[in-house]
């Protein structure tokens, strides 16, 4: 009896299986050429794995050739951008403390320009972070690789944008208060970097009261550092 049943359970998985049998061939003969397919069209637009490394090389020197030179040094050497607002008069009144400062005018609000993150308004006088305006600029020119913007090219975008029309960016960008997408304190530290890094470029004053020249910015091609 046990062999009877046995052996009625192979003719009938083997009946299945041939009924079965084509569908599933046509199935992996679809998913093959498919595959196939993919793989010529991909082929045939020259695809070269180095090909969004040197789209990120161009949109740096792009980048350079736009922006001033301390701009590009900042960016080079922090890989962040900052916008500055208006000036405000900082001889008259200091806003962190209520009391006069005696200092250089300063700007009542600057931007942090990020590659691929929002850009963060914050309050340079006291570090105060105010919103994030959250912006994007996808690349639609490319039928391959990312649909991003190389991260130089993000910047650029973002840096024309904010010094070109302000409020119209503003008005367009989703705003959010601090902290939504962008880490509150990695926006401090990268506050405290900027800070240490403008005072390391400030120029000092000679014995004679003289200022010597600025030191000439090194050209680095490597990436900007996180």
């Amino acid at each position: 009896m046990a062999l009877a049943l046995g052996t009625a359970a192979i003719v009938l998985v083997v009946l299945c299986w041939e009924l079965a049998r084509p569908t599933v061939m046509q199935a992996l003969r679809g998913a093959r050429d498919a595959w196939r397919a993919r793989r010529r069209a991909i082929e045939s637009e020259g695809y070269d794995p180095g090909r969004e490394r040197r789209a990120e090389q161009r949109a740096r020197e792009l980048l350079r050739s736009c922006v001033s030179e301390q701009e590009w040094a900042m960016y080079r050497d922090l890989g962040i951008l900052r916008v500055d607002g208006p000036l405000r008069e900082a001889a008259g009144e200091n806003p962190a403390a209520g009391e006069p400062s005696g200092g250089s005018p300063q700007p009542a609000y600057a931007y942090l320009i990020y590659p691929h993150k929002p850009i963060v308004a914050y309050v340079p006088a006291t570090g105060e972070l105010l919103t994030e305006y959250c912006v994007a600029f996808p690349d639609e020119s490319r039928p391959y690789g990312s649909p991003r913007l190389p991260d130089s090219d993000d910047v650029l975008a973002k840096w024309m944008a904010l010094t070109g029309d302000e409020r119209r960016l503003i008005g367009e960008a989703n705003m959010h208060l601090p902290g939504r997408q962008v880490d509150p304190e990695r926006v401090r530290r990268d506050l405290a970097r900027l800070a240490r890094w403008e005072r390391s470029r400030a120029p000092r004053r000679a014995p004679g009261g003289e200022r010597p020249a600025p030191a000439q910015t090194r050209a680095v091609d490597n990436l900007p550092a996180a």
